[in-house]
């Protein structure tokens, strides 16, 4: 399955009270419009790129596809000087 949402959760002791735990929602499903339009292009610079680094285009597409797909659960959590940041890609 392909990710089609990420969250990210801001935890920051210094800013305003309001602000101090944000938690925002990106919808990755909406990328997929534009990326649909310009997949043309897209692939053909891909290819050109393969051509010039002598690899195979599909081999590349094929391993490019496979790590967006695997992007699913992908959780990281980082912490420094009291300020925290995870995201999360559902």
């Amino acid at each position: 399955m392909i990710p089609n949402l990420a969250i990210i959760h801001l935890d920051n002791p210094n800013w305003q009270p309001f602000w101090r735990h944000t938690r925002l929602w990106i919808p990755l499903f909406l990328l997929y419009i534009p990326l649909l339009l310009l997949s043309p292009l897209i692939l053909l610079v891909v290819v050109i790129a393969c051509c010039m680094g002598r690899v195979n285009p599909f081999r590349a597409i094929a391993i490019f596809w496979s790590i967006w797909c695997a992007l699913r659960g992908t959780d990281v959590r980082v912490a420094a000087d009291g300020n925290h940041i995870a995201v999360r890609i559902l």
